[in-house]
């Protein structure tokens, strides 16, 4: 069948792609930037890509007609706190546009478990999408998920962060919340199942794992998982704000996201029926055995995507090619370079840097850096990176984000998404001579911009002298 797929660059799309294809279905992507999409050489040749930003008015002939199946993967619950729920609206409603000119079939949502009459924000949100896309001229089936656990999934990134951290925990109350995660492996059998059942067309399906557990009770799984044991009190007097601050700093959420999830972990998250698990005979993952599925794939280097990656982990949200062309006027910069020896060592090197690796030099004051970016409200260091040594146009990688990763030509080129009074590139370049080139660039906003230049540049002499000469030796 021939399969769009709405959100391909997300967490669930990028899970989701590599087993339609092996399937068999013929694939169309659709992406807001097709520069950012994470995928091999392997996997592009096999799918047909689009742009297309469902937030902007409809406009005709941009999705091909012969489409059977399409997923709605899009949702924009970390990129706004006050109106990402008309955000989601706007793109159901243009969904529907772009379906009417196809010959779709079945649309397939993914959406969340709602069983409260008092839903949250987010729920509300899902909930609504689901009523305009009920609305479409076509036959629609609605997976209610909840907390869907797997390697680089926000919730499990946020317990990991929470266990690994905090072995004495203070609590906010909603930890006694009760709710049923799913492991990722269930979801993606779900999604690829119901295509063309039409048992399933036309109804919403809740979706869930075998345990229902409180979020203290999943804290306590983790670590018992682990090796570890953890102390968890819980007080009635931490305020939503004070309980999203408290993720925020504590995890590698970012506080839009941590707002929203606070507003939804206070209410009851339980699947209501296993009728989909039934007529697919799909025997779900133990809570347990999802933990153990994560570590194994991260352990492998084996993690397919990450929430880190999407744009709204941090607070760059334009296109990418807009700023690869890196600016010669009007900046300041700093540039260093070095014959080198190996440049296959560099190279390697250099698409290894950030992350667990570090920096090659002074990794206390790029932590130090970090922190002090998230005190003002940044994404600080919490990212990291998803691969130790692959590279995706697109990425997070610690507070930047990769403009450009052309190994062939022996090229990076990250963009700051730290708080900064202007902004701010590094370069990294190896020419035919076997010349290491290192560049940082900063376009300075207005006069605070150029005193923080001045301010951190005797640092820069060291820091960046230092990390030149790292990457190119460190074995």
């Amino acid at each position: 069948m021939k399969i769009l797929l709405t959100g391909a660059n997300g967490y669930i799309g990028m899970r989701l792609l590599p087993q339609l294809l092996e399937l068999g279905h013929e694939v169309v992507c659709a992406v807001r930037d097709e520069s950012r999409l994470s995928i091999d050489k392997e996997t592009r040749a096999q799918i047909e890509v689009i742009e297309l930003d469902l937030l902007k008015d409809f406009s005709s002939g941009k999705i091909p007609l012969d489409i059977d199946i399409a997923y709605f993967l899009i949702h924009s619950m970390s990129s706004s706190i006050q109106d990402f729920d008309k955000q989601e609206a706007i793109t159901a409603h243009n969904f529907n546009a772009y379906m009417a000119e196809t010959n779709v079939q079945q649309v397939i949502y993914l959406s969340g478990i709602v069983n409260d009459k008092e839903l949250s924000k987010h729920l509300s949100s899902r909930k609504n999408v689901e009523d305009i896309l009920y609305q479409g001229g076509f036959n629609l089936t609605v997976l209610r998920a909840g907390i869907i656990v797997g390697s680089g999934s926000s919730s499990f990134e946020i317990i990991r962060d929470l266990c690994e951290k905090l072995p004495f925990m203070i609590t906010p109350k909603w930890v006694l919340t009760k709710t049923q995660p799913i492991a990722i492996r269930d979801v993606i059998s779900y999604l690829t199942g119901v295509i063309g059942h039409t048992e399933t067309y036309n109804d919403s399906f809740d979706i869930a794992g075998p345990n229902i557990l409180t979020y203290k009770e999943m804290l306590h799984q983790y670590a018992t998982a682990r090796g570890f044991k953890n102390w968890i009190v819980t007080v009635p007097i931490m305020t939503p704000k004070l309980s999203s601050y408290w993720l925020y700093f504590v995890t590698s959420t970012s506080y839009k996201l941590a707002i929203n999830l606070v507003d939804s972990m206070k209410m009851e998250v339980v699947a209501k029926d296993q009728r989909l698990q039934d007529i697919l005979h799909i025997t779900p993952f133990s809570y347990r055995e999802a933990i153990d599925m994560a570590f194994k794939k991260i352990e492998q280097n084996l993690v397919v995507s990450s929430w880190k990656d999407s744009m709204v982990s941090g607070r760059f949200r334009k296109n990418l090619e807009k700023y690869i062309q890196v600016p010669k006027y009007g900046v300041l910069t700093d540039k260093k370079s070095m014959k080198i020896d190996n440049p296959e060592l560099a190279l390697q090197n250099i698409w290894k840097i950030g992350g667990e690796t570090g920096w090659y030099y002074a990794n206390w004051l790029w932590k130090t850096r970090g922190f002090m970016d998230k005190l003002s409200g940044g994404v600080g260091l919490r990212r990291g990176r998803t691969h130790p040594d692959r590279i995706y146009t697109g990425d997070a990688l610690d507070f930047w984000r990769v403009l450009l990763a052309d190994k062939k030509n022996k090229r990076l080129l990250l963009f700051a998404e730290m708080r900064l009074p202007g902004e701010a590139w590094l370069e990294f370049e190896i020419d035919q001579n076997n010349v290491l080139h290192q560049t940082a660039t900063f376009r300075p906003r207005g006069l605070r911009g150029r005193l923080y230049w001045y301010s951190v540049l005797p640092f820069h002499f060291f820091i960046f002298g230092g990390m030149l000469r790292g990457i190119a030796t460190k074995k």
